[in-house]
């Protein structure tokens, strides 16, 4: 499933875990975005966002986050915004 949006495009896939594992998380971040402080900043931002919300996904998702440049100036409560979104699409699943 893609969940698209202002800030990133997710892509979400719901596959079979454990009961221990959690879901798991993965960045795409190509080069011509930046230089690798700028790709590691939108990196760490989508991850904090995403921490806050992580105990509401299920084990069984795995989500992988390709940010858009526009990321970069996002305050947080419009991340946070995109990240209740695509949680929620996720979810319905």
């Amino acid at each position: 499933m893609r969940v698209a949006g202002q800030y990133f495009a997710a892509f979400c896939l719901r596959v079979p875990r454990d009961a221990g594992a959690g879901p798991r998380l993965g960045f795409t971040v190509p080069r011509a975005f930046g230089k690798a402080v700028v790709r590691n900043k939108v990196k760490r931002r989508l991850r904090e966002t995403l921490r806050v919300r992580w105990r509401d996904l299920s084990p069984e998702w795995d989500i992988v986050l390709n940010p858009r440049r526009a990321a970069l100036a996002a305050s947080p409560e419009e991340l946070r915004s995109e990240v209740d979104r695509l949680i929620t699409r996720c979810g319905k699943q």
